[in-house]
C-alpha cells in the first residue's frame, strides 16, 4: 500500500506541475500540428527561442551498498528547466536557463544531499558571440554561468541523470575551421551548489550557488571529426586546482589530466569502436583537515568499447566494453583516479540513490545490447563483472575497504538495463531504469562492508519537454 500511495503522489505532483506547462505551451492554431511548444506559445519569434522540461522520477533501493546510509532508501525527485535565449543582434546571443530540483521521500541520514536537491537556481546566464573568422571558420565567445559536456563528458559534464546537474562559471571559447580540426578552451569556477547541509536539503530550502576562485577548472581539447575512415581523434587537458575557504574544507587538489580519444560513430551494418585513456598527476591532501599531508598523484583509467549495429528496423547494436580506473596502492604515489565533473551514467550504473559504481578502482570488462525498434520505443541491457584494481583502497564510489587486502578483489556482477517509450512523440517520455549487483566476495567480506544483501534499484520517470 505504501508504494501505491507513493505512485499516486508522484503522478499527482507531474500532473501538477507538467499540466499547466502543456497548456501554455500548446498550439494557438491548427497550424501547428506538432508537440506542445512554449516557442509556439509565443509566436515563435525569430530573436527569442523558449524551451522547457519537467522530469518527475521515482527510485527504490534495496540491499544499499555504500558504508554509512539506510538499508533501504527511496526517494521522489523532480525537475523543472526553463532556457530562454535573445538574439538582439546577428552573432549576438543573451540567454538563462534556470533550473528548479527538488526532492522528497528522504530522512535524516538518508542519501539525499546537494546533488538531488537545488531550488530556483540560475544555472545559465550568459552572454556569447558568434563569429566568423574567414570563410567556413566558426568561433563562439561565451562568459557567464554555463553548462559544459566535454568530449566523452566522462571527466567535465552536465550530468542529466542526476536531478541536479553541474554549472560553471567563466569563458568558454568553441573554434571550428572549415573541413579541419575543432577546438575548445575554457577557464572556469564550478558552481558549489546551496544549501548543502540536510536539514536544508529535505526541506527543500533554496539559496543561490556560489563560485570563487578557491575552485578553478580550465583547460581544453582539440580534436577531428574524420581522420581516417570516419575515425574522429581527440585529445584534452583539463587542470583542477582547489582549495579550503573559509566556509568548505577541502582535499585541495592539484591535478592536471590528460587524455586521448579514438571514436567512430555507431552506424547501421558497420564495425564501431571507441578507445579513451587518461593519465593525472599533481598534489592533494590525503583527507580534508587543515594539516593532512600532502601526496603526490599518479592515477589513470581506460575505456574500450566495439560493436556492430545490424541492418534493419530494430537498430539492435551488440557491443563488447571494457573499464579500469585506478585505485590506490599501498606506498608510493595516491593511485585513486579522480573524474572530475565527469558522469557515471553511459558507462556504469544510475546516480539518485543509488550512486555506487563510478570511475574509480574498478576493473571490468562488460557486454551491451541495445535496440530501437521504432520511434517511440527503445532501450538497453548490460553485464559486467567486476573487480578492485587495488584490494586496500575502497571500491568505487561505495566506500567499502579492506585496508589489509584480505577481502578478496571481486567486487559482483552487475546487470542492469532501461527502457524509454514516447507517450506523446515528441513532449511525453516514459523512462524505466532496472539495476542488480550480486555482491561478490569483497561487498561482502570487508571489514565495513554493510550486511544488507544484493542489491537492487528501479526507477521510474515520465520526461515533458515543452
Amino acid at each position: 500500500m505504501a508504494g501505491l500511495a507513493t505512485m499516486r503522489l508522484m503522478f499527482q505532483t507531474f500532473l501538477r506541475t507538467a499540466a499547466p506547462a502543456a497548456l501554455l505551451a500548446a498550439p494557438l492554431s491548427p497550424v501547428h500540428a506538432g508537440p506542445p511548444r512554449l516557442q509556439d506559445a509565443i509566436g515563435n519569434p525569430s530573436d527569442i527561442k523558449v524551451s522547457g522540461s519537467i522530469r518527475l522520477r521515482y527510485e527504490s533501493l534495496t540491499g544499499q551498498p555504500r558504508i554509512n546510509l539506510p538499508p533501504q532508501d527511496e526517494q521522489i525527485a523532480m525537475r523543472s528547466t526553463l532556457l530562454v535565449e535573445f538574439a538582439p543582434s546577428p552573432g549576438l546571443r543573451i540567454g538563462a536557463e534556470v533550473f528548479d530540483s527538488r526532492a522528497w521521500l528522504g530522512r535524516p541520514g538518508s542519501s539525499v544531499s546537494a546533488n538531488d536537491v537545488n531550488t530556483l537556481e540560475p544555472v545559465q546566464a550568459y552572454v556569447a558571440l558568434d563569429l566568423e573568422p574567414g570563410k567556413g571558420n566558426k568561433l563562439t565567445l561565451e562568459a557567464g554561468r554555463f553548462i559544459l559536456n566535454l568530449g566523452s563528458r566522462r571527466l567535465v559534464a552536465a550530468d542529466d541523470y542526476r536531478n541536479t546537474t553541474n554549472g560553471y562559471t567563466g569563458l568558454r571559447a568553441d573554434l571550428k575551421i572549415r573541413s579541419g580540426p575543432q577546438a575548445t578552451f575554457i577557464y572556469t569556477l564550478p558552481q558549489i551548489r546551496l544549501p548543502d547541509d540536510q536539514p536544508s536539503v529535505l526541506d527543500n530550502r533554496g539559496a543561490l550557488d556560489k563560485e570563487s576562485f578557491d575552485l578553478r577548472l580550465w583547460g581544453g581539447l582539440v580534436w577531428h571529426p574524420d581522420v581516417i575512415a570516419g575515425i574522429m581523434a581527440e585529445a584534452s587537458y583539463i587542470r583542477l586546482q582547489e582549495r579550503d575557504s573559509l566556509r568548505r574544507a577541502t582535499r585541495d587538489r592539484n591535478l592536471h589530466t590528460f587524455a586521448a580519444r579514438l571514436i567512430r560513430e555507431p552506424a547501421a551494418g558497420k564495425p564501431d569502436f571507441e578507445v579513451e585513456a587518461a593519465y593525472q598527476f599533481g598534489e592533494a591532501s590525503e583527507t580534508t583537515r587543515a594539516a593532512a599531508p600532502l601526496l603526490d598523484v599518479g592515477s589513470w583509467f581506460a575505456h574500450a568499447d566495439a560493436g556492430y549495429t545490424f541492418p534493419g528496423p530494430a537498430r539492435l547494436r551488440i557491443s563488447v566494453e571494457y573499464d579500469h580506473a585506478s585505485g590506490d596502492a599501498p606506498g608510493g604515489k595516491y593511485g585513486r583516479f579522480d573524474t572530475l565533473f565527469g558522469m557515471r551514467r553511459a558507462d556504469f550504473s544510475p546516480a539518485g540513490v543509488l550512486a555506487a559504481i563510478g570511475r574509480s578502482n574498478i576493473d571490468s570488462p562488460g557486454v551491451r545490447i541495445e535496440a530501437a525498434p521504432g520511434k517511440r520505443l527503445d532501450g538497453f541491457v548490460s553485464y559486467r563483472p567486476m573487480w578492485l584494481a587495488e584490494r586496500a583502497d575502497s571500491f568505487a564510489s561505495t566506500g567499502i575497504r579492506d585496508v589489509r587486502g584480505r577481502s578478496g578483489s571481486f567486487a559482483g556482477h552487475q546487470l542492469e538495463g532501461r527502457v524509454r517509450y514516447w507517450l506523446v512523440p515528441g513532449f511525453l517520455r516514459s523512462e524505466l531504469n532496472a539495476f542488480l549487483l550480486a555482491k561478490g566476495q569483497f561487498l561482502r567480506a570487508a571489514p565495513n562492508a554493510p550486511a544488507t544483501g544484493d542489491t537492487r534499484y528501479v526507477s521510474l520517470a515520465l520526461i515533458a519537454t515543452f
